[in-house]
């Protein structure tokens, strides 16, 4: 869609909402003047209307999380926008990932997982290792480092190849799981994030 075909409110602003291009969570929603969206396109950086102060304002110029901006899409209607942003810190003022962190209701039977559980077992890892935990296995795993880590890859990856050979769908997703696991706590003592394997995944994909 055009910039030109996109549908500003009666006065000037067509709302804004950001997306983790990364982890797909939805961080905030606000408004944007066209000002705002060109400065957007040219410095790549989310900047919005103010409606309470009356002016334009970078995300992030304050507090220094500043949401760097990857794709801006529109709307079948052309009336909303979704930026999709690598943020440099939380979006929220309050020190959240997200704004939207306040639960209301939840069906719970519907409540299965998705994949934004990778970063959180990675931000889950992460805490360990900051903030030990006595009789906890991934401590134990950091404490007896690379060699024992890369045994328990080995050894998971053998168990999956069993569970896959043994045609048993049930097996195999649980001993998957289990790689899944200690592949990440393989990559968190090398250094290495969920992001960069998605930056490698990407360039393979669009070759």
């Amino acid at each position: 869609m055009d910039i030109q075909e996109l549908k500003f409110d009666q006065n000037g602003l067509i709302p804004a909402i950001l997306q983790d291009y990364h982890t797909r969570e939805v961080l905030m929603q606000a408004y944007m003047n066209e000002e705002a969206l060109a400065q957007t396109l040219q410095t790549g950086r989310a900047t919005f209307y103010s409606r309470s102060r009356q002016q334009l304002w970078v995300k992030g110029e304050t507090s220094g999380h500043f949401q760097e901006v990857v794709h801006v899409r529109s709307d079948c209607d052309g009336d909303c926008l979704l930026l999709e942003v690598l943020p440099c810190g939380p979006a929220c003022h309050t020190g959240e990932t997200s704004c939207f962190f306040k639960p209301i209701h939840t069906i719970s039977d519907r409540a299965t997982g998705n994949v934004t559980i990778l970063r959180n077992l990675a931000d889950q890892i992460e805490d360990r290792k900051q903030h030990p935990v006595q009789g906890s296995y991934t401590n134990y795993l950091f404490e007896e480092g690379i060699d024992k880590i890369c045994k328990k890859i080995g050894e998971e990856s053998a168990e999956t190849i069993i569970a896959a050979k043994n045609n048993s769908q049930e097996e195999l997703t649980y001993e998957a799981s289990d790689l899944l696991y200690h592949l990440s706590v393989l990559l968190n003592n090398e250094g290495v994030t969920w992001e960069d394997l998605f930056v490698e995944l990407t360039k393979r994909y669009q070759k």
